[in-house]
């Protein structure tokens, strides 16, 4: 079956789709960590009666605002485009950008750990507004491009556009520190978590799915080796099931390991220390990533279907083995000299895409566009 072109004068799926996932990481870091709500009594716009700026400040953090922001705005006008163009998109989406910010700091009045700033409000506008100009003056050559066009339809299936948004999401999530490589989905400590604050009680939902917390070196190590092994197999299979078969599936799955790696490796020594940055690379990590591309060797030559059926099976079963395993003694000891600081929004949008990612592949694996045959 062909595919007919999209035209220049189509909206973008893509954008819109990121426009969206990006609007839920602004939500979560601008929250983070989600505890100790409650009502001090004053007006959420209380920040908003004084126009002087705080006393305590710096440009690091008006900085990584202006940062932030600039990519939600090149998301509204590439959302918006081809129907909104020029200096009307900037307008929308500069107005949109100023709204969700001052939301999102109205919101951190009732957190105990968040303290709502006027600074914020302006460098979040501000950065939004650099963004939108910035997406206005690329938005047609970007959405607009031919070999862009040609490439997408010759690479990638009609139904990849949300497929592309959370793949690329991936080697993002690795961002965040983590007990086991590529071990995304740990959801069980944070509930746990939640409900002790919410409740005021010490619940370990874990521990009602695994009759002992205390695993041997040889346990770890099995354990790690599945969750790396099942991790990657499982991403690595979403990517290919949204590629067309005159795609070079060998170098992207290649390409797309490698950013993921190289972006742990990053974060590790900015988090850390350099000296940390392949602190992650471990015996047990070491096993299951070879297993992964050997599983993702006779894999790529699979159907589909297939190819689909065994990623979300991967994925599930990281989910079960890292939520019912404990954290690794060596990791908590290096997680130490964790200082968030001046990162804590950032974190908190690394952690948003580490916990849900599988969840959200998992969910895209069971679109019934899958079924549909690529020529």
């Amino acid at each position: 079956m062909s595919v007919a072109p999209p035209g220049p004068s189509q909206p973008s799926p893509v954008s819109r789709a990121a426009l969206l996932a990006y609007i839920g990481l602004i939500v979560y870091a601008s929250w983070f960590p989600f505890t100790g709500w409650h009502n001090s009594g004053l007006s959420p716009l209380a920040y908003l009666q004084h126009w002087d700026l705080p006393r305590y400040w710096t440009k690091f953090d008006a900085g990584i605002n202006v940062v932030g922001y600039a990519p939600l705005g090149a998301l509204f006008v590439y959302a918006l485009y081809p129907r909104v163009r020029g200096a009307l998109a900037v307008v929308l989406a500069s107005v949109a950008g100023l709204l969700l910010s001052g939301t999102m700091e109205a919101v951190q009045s009732y957190l105990p750990s968040r303290v709502p700033s006027n600074l914020d409000l302006y460098t979040n506008a501000a950065g939004c507004c650099l963004g939108a100009i910035l997406g206005a003056l690329s938005a047609r050559k970007l959405l607009d491009h031919s070999h862009l066009q040609r490439l997408r339809r010759l690479w990638f299936a009609p139904h990849a556009s949300v497929g592309l948004v959370l793949l690329a999401m991936w080697p993002l999530a690795q961002i965040y520190p983590q007990g086991y490589l590529f071990g995304l989905g740990q959801l069980l400590p944070i509930l746990s978590e939640w409900l002790s604050s919410l409740l005021g009680l010490e619940i370990d939902l874990a521990s009602y799915l695994r009759p002992d917390s205390v695993l041997t070196v040889e346990q770890y190590w099995l354990s790690e080796t599945i969750i790396t092994a099942c991790g990657m197999t499982g991403a690595v299979l979403a990517m290919l099931c949204v590629l067309r078969r005159a795609a070079p599936k060998a170098a992207l799955a290649i390409l797309f390991i490698a950013s993921a790696v190289l972006l742990k490796t990053l974060a590790s020594a900015l988090l850390f220390a350099p000296e940390n940055a392949l602190v992650w690379v471990t015996p047990g990590a070491q096993g299951g990533f070879l297993i992964g591309l050997i599983m993702l060797a006779g894999l790529g030559f699979a159907p589909q279907v297939a190819q689909r059926r065994v990623a979300a099976a991967s994925l599930i079963l990281s989910l079960i083995i890292i939520n019912t395993t404990p954290v690794n003694p060596y990791f908590m000891s290096t997680l130490q000299g964790w200082v968030q600081g001046k990162f804590l929004n950032f974190n908190g949008a690394a952690q948003f895409l580490s916990l849900l990612w599988p969840f959200f592949a998992l969910w895209f694996l069971w679109l019934p566009a899958h079924k549909r045959q690529r020529p």
